[in-house]
């Protein structure tokens, strides 16, 4: 049998060594791949494939409600408590990404939160503005199409964006971030 070794009896290595918290909830997992696999869907599919590009865009509209709502009543980092102090911090933490210093976050970091807002804001103008051009009042006004149009072209945009904002960071921080949106778990450094 193994004997327990105490505080003091750690090596240097166990004392920072890392272990991981859970940070992301099951709903709020399950919801970022839905989300994600849904716009791709939704932007592979306009023309060519017209009644699943508008389920998909009922989903995305179904799915950014959740969203909203587990902002609110989710788990700690689910919720949105910490936009507003993040948004005011994306200035500098993009500056100071420029060097290399990441500093460690739980949770979303500033640009992650940046890009979580911009990806739900540009999505919910997509997503209402496809669901308006099918109704009667607005089919085939130009500036709804327009819009939808442009709005999906900067979701697109975003979504590349926060895949290399994902990737960066994960090697800056020597951290598999996709993993960590999987298992919900992320790798904190303690020490003594």
């Amino acid at each position: 049998m193994p004997e327990a070794r105490g505080a003091s009896d750690r090596t240097p290595a166990d004392r920072t060594a890392s272990r991981t918290v859970a940070v992301w909830d099951l709903p709020l997992r399950l919801w970022h791949w839905a989300f994600a696999a849904s716009i791709m869907a939704a932007w592979f599919t306009p023309t060519v494939y017209d009644r699943l590009h508008r389920i998909v865009g009922y989903t995305v509209l179904g799915l950014l409600a959740f969203r909203l709502v587990w902002g609110f009543w989710g788990s700690r980092y689910s919720r949105f408590r910490m936009v507003g102090v993040r948004l005011r911090a994306a200035p500098r933490y993009l500056w100071n990404l420029r060097r290399g210093i990441t500093g460690r976050y739980i949770g979303l970091n500033p640009a992650g939160t940046l890009m979580l807002v911009a990806l739900l804001l540009a999505v919910a103008v997509s997503a209402i503005t496809g669901a308006m051009s099918v109704t009667v009042t607005f089919f085939g006004l130009w500036w709804v199409e327009d819009t939808h149009h442009y709005s999906s072209d900067a979701v697109i945009v975003l979504v590349v964006l926060h895949v290399l904002g994902v990737l960066l960071m994960g090697l800056l921080q020597r951290e598999n971030l996709i993993r960590a949106m999987i298992t919900g778990r992320k790798r904190i450094r303690h020490h003594p």
